[in-house]
């Protein structure tokens, strides 16, 4: 339009449009990866093909409170009006055959008895089995001891509709006291992280608790699935391994009682122990975060799920403190819950910092003591007497993984065929004699 308008130069329209077609589309949507547990908790598989439906009427009742709302009350309320329908027929039945339907005359001869008195159609009859089913005994109309078969009919109903009123409150009760609702309460990180801990890479995540009333008995355990493939070629598309949760317990319990930060140490053993920053983005895995517990207030055992995959897990970060201490007591900020920030953290993964690690805690070990005389220095040096020197500050992993990188670009270059010397440090000869006696 600006060009049409002689406001741009055509020349600069054409070289932006050409620019545009070859730049990739920055806001095309990003293919949604599958996951099994969703961020809310619930299961994301689809059940499809299922032969055998008659299962799920053997209990019925946990049917029933796995339904919807509108599912559930549609069927309570079609239970109702089909029993009261049903015992209606049977009313209007028994009045029939009694000859009750029959027209009097008011000013003539009383005739006899009725089976139920003021039934003259089916709407009275349909009137009289909700005051039946309900109790709500309007006095107009009653069961006599003219007809048994009233009377068996009478006791039927009033168990019926014991059974259905039972069904249906501990179905209200059920949906309504769920264990998953305690979870909503219950919130995860949006993100997990992994960044250095106690000289470790560590995988983290922060969960907290929005109730005062505690979780009693809480236990948190955390699995990763990923696609395996076995030395026979077998795709194993869901393989689930424990992760070990940081405890010095040595046990998945935690006293939530703010927001912790659970963490996992990727060491050797772990399923994250080849995870690098850069095969992350690659890696086909999900890690699922199950919390179990006891409701301090109903003594119900609930469970809070979520899950991380890759896309989600921030690498080289780790999360802000949201606590401190206002007035004699500790104050937490849920506004930077899933507040993060950046720290040093090199892209290799724990395989790789071990491996440089052992090579260079070999190294350190191929010097020979010769003497007092020429030895080779090592990280930490050798003192006089022929014994390793440690430094006297323990250096991090990831500063001797920064270390290693920049002693490998500078290490000389071979030029003409020829190779550079390196000279050997020369501690020298310690000459101490003893004086003779």
């Amino acid at each position: 339009m600006l060009a049409r308008k002689g406001l741009l130069p055509d020349g600069f329209l054409l070289t932006r449009l050409a620019e545009d077609a070859n730049q990739p589309n920055r806001f095309r949507a990003k293919s949604q990866r599958a996951r099994f547990i969703t961020k809310s908790g619930s299961c994301n598989v689809a059940h499809k093909n299922i032969r055998e439906q008659g299962r799920f009427l053997q209990d019925v009742f946990t049917t029933m409170v796995d339904l919807k709302w509108q599912h559930s009350l549609l069927i309570f309320t079609s239970a109702f009006l089909c029993s009261w329908m049903l015992f209606a027929m049977a009313w209007w039945l028994i009045a029939f055959a009694h000859g009750d339907l029959e027209p009097r005359d008011p000013s003539g001869e009383p005739g006899p008895v009725p089976c139920v008195t003021a039934i003259q159609s089916f709407t009275s009859a349909f009137l009289f089995s909700i005051e039946v089913q309900v109790t709500i005994g309007f006095g107009g109309r009653m069961v006599t001891e003219e007809c048994p078969l009233a009377i068996t009919v009478l006791i039927i109903q009033n168990i019926l509709g014991l059974i259905i009123n039972a069904v249906m409150l501990g179905c209200v009760f059920m949906k309504t006291a769920q264990a998953n609702r305690r979870a909503e309460t219950l919130i995860f990180s949006k993100n997990a992280v992994i960044a250095p801990r106690n000289g470790r890479p560590t995988f983290m995540f922060r969960v907290g608790d929005l109730r005062k009333s505690m979780i009693i008995s809480a236990t948190i355990q955390l699995q990763v699935i990923r696609r395996t493939v076995t030395a026979e070629g077998e795709v194993v598309p869901v393989c689930q391994l424990d992760i070990q949760v940081e405890n010095p317990l040595r046990s998945n319990g935690i006293f939530l009682v703010s927001p912790l930060i659970i963490s996992h140490t990727i060491e050797r053993g772990s399923p994250l122990y080849e995870l690098s920053a850069n095969s992350l983005n690659t890696e086909d895995l999900e890690i699922i975060v199950i919390l179990e517990g006891v409701v301090e207030t109903t003594g119900i055992t609930m469970q809070a799920r979520t899950s991380y995959t890759p896309d989600e897990i921030l690498w080289g970060r780790r999360f802000v403190s949201i606590m401190t201490e206002e007035d004699g007591r500790y104050s937490v900020d849920y506004s930077k819950f899933g507040n993060t920030v950046s720290v040093r953290m090199p892209a290799l993964s724990a395989k790789e910092l071990d491996q440089i690690r052992g090579g260079q805690d070999g190294g350190a070990s191929d010097g020979k003591l010769q003497g007092w005389g020429l030895v080779r220095a090592g990280r930490g040096g050798f003192r006089r007497g022929g014994r390793v020197g440690e430094s006297s500050t323990a250096q991090p992993w990831y500063t001797q993984a920064e270390r290693e990188q920049e002693k490998e670009e500078e290490k000389p270059k071979e030029r003409n065929g020829q190779k550079k010397r390196v000279q050997l440090e020369v501690i020298g000869r310690a000459t101490e004699e003893e004086g003779e006696e």
